[in-house]
């Protein structure tokens, strides 16, 4: 891929992190910023705006740190276990190992008294539902080789993004970083395709 897709993959990552994160940022606090809508406060509006916007650039900027990353520990792995079947069973089992961690550990930490370990479960889960649906288009879009990895990345790597949330462990900024960092990591992964096989048919 030449340096001009690198560069449209990046600025267009970056304008989805800003868009999904501005979106994102209203819901979770719309009990608190829908006075402003009602009020036609625009110069309030727009600063929330521009800060969210601002916290997501940042955000999609983790998550592109962490694309990248993972195409090298991909060709890392497959050339340390040898065999692509080698490989997808240990990203499997490190899918396993996040997905657990991510539930027990973050209950044993965080958990009030009487808390139930189901939210922290329901965590998870929706990250791995989403992790799937990903996975199987982008299994759809190349082939099915690109599952598990599709699946590594889109779990294992998200987790590891979002551990500036999960240390603070702060609802709002859980989802807040989790949501736009999914989708970031989503985007890049069904859009790089598209982006080698435009430089393939110019060269």
């Amino acid at each position: 891929m030449n340096s001009r897709n690198w560069v449209r993959l990046f600025l267009s990552t970056l304008l989805v992190g800003g868009i999904v994160t501005g979106i994102v940022g209203f819901l979770l606090r719309w009990d608190e910023y829908k006075i402003l809508f009602m009020n036609f406060d625009i110069s309030e509006i727009l600063a929330v705006l521009f800060w969210l916007i601002g916290v997501g650039f940042i955000f999609s900027i983790i998550s592109q740190m962490g694309f990248f990353a993972y195409l090298t520990v991909h060709r890392f792995g497959l050339g340390v276990f040898r065999t692509a079947s080698l490989w997808n069973a240990v990203q499997l089992v490190l899918i396993a190992f996040v997905l657990f961690d991510l539930v027990y550990f973050r209950y044993q930490i965080f958990a009030e008294e009487g808390e139930t370990i189901i939210p922290y479960f329901m965590v998870a889960l929706g990250i791995f539902l989403f992790g799937l649906v990903i996975a199987f288009l982008k299994k759809k879009q190349t082939n099915k080789e690109a599952f598990i990895p599709a699946l590594f990345f889109m779990v294992v790597v998200s987790v590891v993004e979002w551990m500036p949330a999960i240390q603070v462990n702060e609802k709002d900024w859980l989802y807040l970083m989790i949501i736009p960092i999914l989708v970031c990591n989503a985007y890049q992964l069904l859009i790089l395709p598209k982006l080698t096989s435009n430089t393939n048919k110019k060269s």
